[in-house]
């Protein structure tokens, strides 16, 4: 069996400054690689990525190329630095000892337009993408690309040091010190306040660049609330011992669908839609790797954070330990994905019909094995 793993990291000195105050380095949090906004996606970004690179390239046959087993050598698997490549180290991990019966290559990206491009030219067979950049890669490639499984949850927070912020009733008045304005981030913020009848009329929604800046103005203001996503909401939790995390976005939102199969959905897999077809058995094998290293970095906590710091997708394995309970990592299939990512970009397309490329994905969207 081929052993072959490939990284691609890009320099993120910021990000691992920002995390090592998890380990109680007491410094000011630097600017990190923008997973916060990467993974929450920018549909308009990838709109203009897209306007060259619609078009999946014809002459990959060579990585897609039918087979008579089930495993296959070189899958080219793309993904976010943070929570989407915590999920994957067990399977980085085994991968690179020989261990699966398909052989991978992995490249992990600091923002999704890359991947985007990537995925669109062929030169990426799987791809993990936040969820609404998922569906406008879809639109913009009529089809090209499917959704396989869910990764990762909601990762969003608020953060604060006011111990009576407990619903989002709580935040009446206030000023929320936020990343992703025109992203995901401000949609599901939206969402949230009007389904508890409140608006931007009366909570003041100030949107800051990074999440480093989000994290800068909690530590210098006692009073200030923040949203910030995973790991960044711990990692200004540490850095300030006065923060804690007063609300989980995620709780929230299952507070309104309870009666709903809707989920808040950070980040989802994509495959090729032809390597799909001519590859379904190997393409089956890793939704079964899939699962196993995500259910490793949710059981396995101590475990998987030394894998993903050796691996460079977080610099300190007691960083990654104290992040990896609040990323919410999954691997959702089937119907299961189904429902909860169409109930999400639902939600999305009610705000902002672009958001999400213009219309709801088609059925063809979804992988059903």
């Amino acid at each position: 069996m081929k052993k072959s793993i490939s990284y691609m990291m890009a320099a993120c000195l910021g990000i691992s400054l920002l995390l090592s105050g998890c380990a109680g380095s007491g410094q000011a949090p630097q600017k990190p690689a923008a997973e916060s906004s990467s993974e929450s996606g920018s549909a308009a970004k990838t709109s203009s990525a897209l306007q060259e690179k619609t078009t999946v390239s014809q002459d990959s046959a060579d990585s897609g190329k039918a087979s008579d087993s089930a495993g296959v050598d070189g899958i080219r698997v793309g993904s976010l630095k943070g929570p989407t490549s915590m999920g994957l180290a067990s399977l980085i991990d085994k991968a690179s000892k020989g261990e699966t019966e398909n052989s991978y290559e992995f490249t992990m990206s600091g923002t999704a337009d890359e991947l985007v491009g990537k995925i669109a030219n062929a030169d990426l067979d799987i791809a993990l993408l936040p969820a609404n950049i998922a569906s406008v890669l879809y639109a913009k490639t009529q089809g090209q690309v499917t959704a396989i499984d869910i990764n990762t949850l909601g990762v969003l927070y608020v953060v604060a040091s006011d111990d009576s912020i407990q619903t989002m009733n709580d935040l009446k008045g206030r000023t929320i010190y936020m990343t992703g304005k025109g992203t995901t981030p401000e949609y599901v913020m939206n969402y949230l306040l009007s389904q508890n009848g409140l608006s931007i009329s009366n909570v003041d929604l100030q949107f800051k660049s990074e999440a480093a800046e989000v994290a800068s103005i909690l530590k210098e203001d006692s009073t200030a609330i923040g949203v910030l996503p995973q790991p960044f909401a711990a990692a200004a939790c540490i850095q300030n011992e006065a923060l804690k995390t007063v609300l989980d976005l995620t709780e929230q939102w299952n507070l309104l669908n309870q009666e709903s199969k809707s989920m808040l959905v950070t980040g989802v897999t994509v495959i090729r839609s032809d390597f799909l077809r001519e590859n379904k058995a190997a393409a089956e094998l890793f939704l079964k790797d899939h699962q196993a290293s995500a259910a490793f970095a949710a059981e396995h906590v101590e475990e998987a954070a030394e894998l993903i710091a050796a691996q460079g997708i977080v610099e300190k394995a007691p960083i990654a330990k104290k992040a990896l309970p609040l990323c919410n990592i999954v691997c959702l299939t089937g119907e299961e994905m189904k429902a909860a990512l169409s109930g999400y970009l639902s939600v999305l397309y009610e705000q902002d019909a672009k958001s999400i490329g213009g219309a709801m994905p088609g059925d063809d969207f979804y992988y059903i094995p």
